[in-house]
């Protein structure tokens, strides 16, 4: 046996050896779980007792289906019905299943599938979402199973750090850790929680055949040489020079090694033998992958830019592409969201930030033949995003606010700060500090932000809430252009291409729906980062869920009471509406984009009115 395959079959031992462990127990529990409420909640499949679950409704269910040979089975688990949206929580560990001769075994993740969900849905679209659930129970089980039980050091608590140690990964979508696309091995390198120094693979790209879009007052040559270190760029610039070709006609731009290898090298080999595309090598500087996967973090100098790549696999059931738009797009919605805020009274005293996605380099599909092009679409792309650690002052630190609802070994994260401050008086401050500058976007500049708890950062001093930072706008925005409060000021954005609706009907910003405003926020921040958060702290520290959602409704007073200008707007994006419009994560799972459409669901904050 070689040293590689006793290097694999080692990697294969240990894997085994997850797969043995407690921990697959627990993970496939979760992904059973959380499955079983997206389908309950998303009306995909019906408790046999409907009828008897209220908003405050607490006990077994039982969820029917059938066995091959069509006998009859049944899913019995313990479930709460929450305050918060009338989500459901079932209590992890609690789901059997009832045999066609009243046998009771232990519930098992393929079996649900294919006995309950497949009496609605059947064969590719069955499969394909199973696929995604077992992807995700093999890869967060890599990533449990590793992770140690012991609180994190100081160290370990660092913003960058975080990026790497928080591993729950979405909390009610149930494919929350797919990466198809990433193999084992691959996800062990990429994946963020195992904390590989990883370097983006380099590339030349001609002018002729992308397209570049910067933030006011940026230099791509200066900004390059920097991002590079001069060294690197003079050896790179050598490198086309010994080819004949000059450095002038040429980007330089970062791509993910997997997606060199299993993407670009097939996809774009013309364009390589035309030297049109020409492989660069690797630069000197380390990076670490985020949670998103695909936006790196230098490790060497964590003052310079983050780095959001195209990678084309799936996760939380989205191609994780960079459509040409939405990169051209990125630096003019940066450039726009700056310019509001830059005289804004009410921002300054908020004291929020941006982090600015001030370069965007994108190849241009439209020099490619037709199914080339449908084939490589948002293969290739980068965009470069300001690092938090600009904004940061010597007594502040930061946190991803998701961080928030994370055990640290044995006790919540959050738990130094609570025994320091309070739960009470902790939990108001987090509430003003970060839903006042998201609701000030909306009612101030008709802005609605897709703040879920991965875009939203959290910066504190010694665990207190200070300020907010907020990322991510390329595709994250949505708003109405008549009801902006300064439609002159919008860019004139480029708009995605009719082919990129077919692919993601839900992926554009501007609508003349005002309701379609109101719930793109009130759907990323108050459904699922808030009320996860409202539920955390009434599972751990027993805070009543109505009185939280009465402390949120609060915030949203206070600020309509200091800011009477905005009347009209607090009308026109009423978060206090009866019900929401979400979107359905698991139905969309199930079924074609085109066939689902948002979810009605109860608004918590409507009694508080």
């Amino acid at each position: 046996m070689n040293t590689l395959q006793k290097l694999q079959k080692k990697e294969d031992d240990e894997w085994i050896s997850a797969f043995q462990s407690k921990n697959y127990t627990k993970v496939e529990q979760r992904v059973l779980c959380q499955l079983m409420e997206a389908v309950i909640y998303e009306g995909i499949v019906i408790p046999k007792n409907e009828q008897s679950f209220s908003t405050d409704f607490e006990g077994h269910l039982v969820l029917s289906g059938k066995t091959k040979e069509e006998k009859t089975v049944d899913y019995i688990f313990y479930c709460k019905r929450k305050f918060s949206f009338d989500r459901f929580r079932i209590i992890r560990g609690t789901v059997k299943r009832k045999g066609p001769s009243e046998e009771t075994t232990e519930a098992t993740l393929p079996g649900f599938v294919e006995e309950v969900i497949g009496q609605v849905q059947k064969k590719e679209r069955l499969m394909v979402l199973l696929e995604e659930l077992e992807h995700t129970l093999a890869k967060d089980l890599q990533a449990q199973y590793q992770r140690p039980e012991y609180p994190l050091s100081e160290t370990q608590r660092n913003y960058d750090e975080l990026e790497a140690n928080i591993i729950e990964a979405h909390p009610y979508h149930p494919c929350y850790k797919s990466r198809i696309g990433f193999s084992l091995r691959e996800n062990l390198l990429y994946g963020p929680e195992f904390k590989t120094k990883l370097k983006p693979v380099w590339l030349a790209v001609s002018k002729s055949e992308s397209n570049i879009s910067l933030s006011n007052g940026i230099d791509y040559i200066s900004f390059i040489k920097e991002e590079l270190g001069s060294k690197t760029y003079e050896e790179f610039i050598s490198i086309l020079n010994v080819k004949g070709l000059n450095a002038i006609d040429y980007w330089f731009m970062p791509v993910h090694p997997w997606q060199w290898e299993k993407i670009i090298l097939p996809g774009f080999h013309r364009q390589l033998a035309e030297k049109k595309i020409l492989l660069l090598g690797q630069g000197v500087d380390f990076y670490s992958s985020q949670q998103s996967i695909r936006t790196w973090t230098n490790s060497c100098y964590k003052e310079k830019a983050y780095i959001k790549q195209a990678l084309n696999i799936t996760n939380t059931s989205t191609k994780r592409i960079l459509a040409e738009h939405t990169v051209m797009n990125a630096p003019l919605v940066s450039d726009w969201l700056l310019s509001l805020i830059k005289d804004d009274k009410t921002a300054k005293k908020l004291d929020f930030f941006f982090l600015s996605e001030f370069v965007g380099i994108s190849y241009d599909y439209q020099k490619l033949p037709s199914m080339v092009q449908s084939k490589t679409y948002g293969s290739l792309g980068v965009i470069w995003r300001q690092s938090l650690h600009r904004y940061l002052r010597d007594d502040e630190k930061a946190v991803p606010l998701n961080a928030i609802s994370h055990m640290d070994g044995v006790q919540p994260f959050i738990e130094p700060w609570i025994r320091k401050y309070g739960l009470e008086t902790w939990t108001r401050q987090l509430l003003n500090i970060t839903i006042t500058p998201i609701i000030h976007m909306l009612y101030a500049h008709g802005i609605a932000m897709e703040s879920h708890a991965q875009n939203i950062i959290l910066i504190h001093k010694e665990g207190f809430p200070s300020r907010l930072a907020l990322k991510d706008f390329h595709d994250g925005l949505r708003f109405s252009k008549k009801n902006l409060k300064q439609p002159a000021a919008c860019p004139d954005l480029h708009l995605e291409p009719a082919h990129h609706r077919e692919i993601n009907r839900h992926s554009f910003m501007q609508t003349d729906d005002l309701s379609a405003v109101t719930n793109f926020m009130h759907s990323a921040f108050f459904f699922v980062c808030i009320s996860e958060l409202c539920i955390y702290l009434n599972e751990k520290y027993g805070l009543k869920e109505k009185y939280f959602w009465e402390m949120v409704a609060q915030v949203i007073h206070d600020y309509q009471k200091d800011h009477p200008q905005y009347k009209q707007n607090f009308k026109l994006f009423d978060l206090f509406s009866k019900t929401i419009q979400i979107e359905q994560l698991a139905r969309r799972r199930m079924w074609k984009d085109t066939e689902v459409g948002p979810k009605s669901v109860p608004n918590p904050l409507h009694q508080y009115r």
